[in-house]
């Protein structure tokens, strides 16, 4: 088995070990919502005659249930990441360059990023829904990368042979990673805003949302993720912009990949400014990340795959 074999075989021990985190994080969730369904119940029966069960489901208490799941989740979230980590690396040695330059390897490193964001948030409280949502989404995103999008290890065209290939790239990879954990934030956060708000959400299957870190500090949370991705890809668009000349001797020549990077700072560039001097809070802040990740995700799958250009190469 050569390097570039190891580096395969890498990524799908990640994702079997994320996939492991994903169930354990779905149960941990289960577990507190049921929880609050005992809760529930024990506010109907009284005061000092709390209905079957409730103190074993008590959210304060850490039952040998919970405690074990969360251990499992916590444990196989640093397994994978390890794997993850040694498939980056190898992927790097055995292609002999830095391991970002087309759409397989983006993804690859892109949710590297994002785990390593979900470890450095959960350090000190674990929180079910966003390691349920970050592992789903790292799992979809390696199993589609392996199946779909993978090429073998290789050297680069003459255009990519660059250092701005490390730097360029390399920040749009770590961007793309925090926006990933920022969306996941703030569906939370709508999520949690709607349960406030009654209806659907304010059932017992969804008791395990009060648990959850407030509106405001979902908000907070949200705002500083991507605020940090919105200047790194500040940077990746003036990158871009300074290599294109070095490249192409242009700095702008409405590629579709630089029309969709310029439409992506745009977006999250409306919520900055709408959450910090127009006074934008709540839903409207939220919804605006979901459309700016959205962006996100056609810039790296339906531009990349069904819009020729500059940028084809790298896919």
């Amino acid at each position: 088995m050569n390097i570039a074999e190891m580096s395969t075989m890498l990524v799908w021990g990640a994702a079997t070990a994320y996939a492991i985190a994903l169930v354990s994080f779905t149960m941990l969730l289960a577990r507190k919502a049921d929880a609050g369904v005992a809760a529930r119940q024990a506010a109907v029966v009284g005061a000092g005659a709390p209905a079957p069960g409730a103190a074993d489901l008590d959210p304060a208490s850490p039952t040998p249930g919970r405690a074990k799941a969360e251990g499992i989740a916590r444990s196989t979230v640093l397994v994978g990441l390890a794997l993850h980590a040694g498939a980056v690396v190898t992927r790097g040695i055995a292609a002999g360059r830095a391991p970002w330059a087309n759409l397989y390897e983006f993804v690859l490193v892109g949710a590297l990023v994002a785990v390593l964001v979900l470890v450095a948030l959960e350090r000190r409280r674990t929180i079910p829904f966003l390691g349920t949502a970050v592992m789903g989404i790292v799992v979809l995103f390696l199993a589609v990368a392996q199946v779909n999008f993978f090429v073998p290890a290789d050297g680069v065209q003459p255009a990519l042979q660059s250092y701005w290939l490390v730097i360029h790239v390399g920040v749009a990879v770590i961007a793309t990673g925090v926006f990933t954990v920022g969306f996941v934030t703030s569906v939370l956060q709508l999520l949690r805003a709607g349960r406030a708000r009654g209806g659907a959400l304010a059932s017992p299957r969804w008791g395990w949302l009060a648990t959850t870190p407030g509106v405001g500090a979902l908000e907070s949370l949200a705002f500083r993720l991507n605020a940090v991705g919105f200047v790194l890809w500040s940077f990746t668009l003036v990158a871009g912009a300074i290599w294109a000349e070095h490249a192409w001797g242009r700095y702008w020549g409405w590629d579709p990949k630089e029309v969709w990077t310029f439409v992506i700072w745009v977006v999250y560039a409306g919520y900055l400014h709408a959450r910090t001097t127009r006074g934008w809070a709540g839903a409207r802040a939220a919804w605006l990340v979901v459309v700016a990740y959205v962006c996100v995700i056609i810039n790296f799958t339906l531009v990349n795959l069904l819009f020729p250009g500059l940028h084809t190469y790298a896919t």
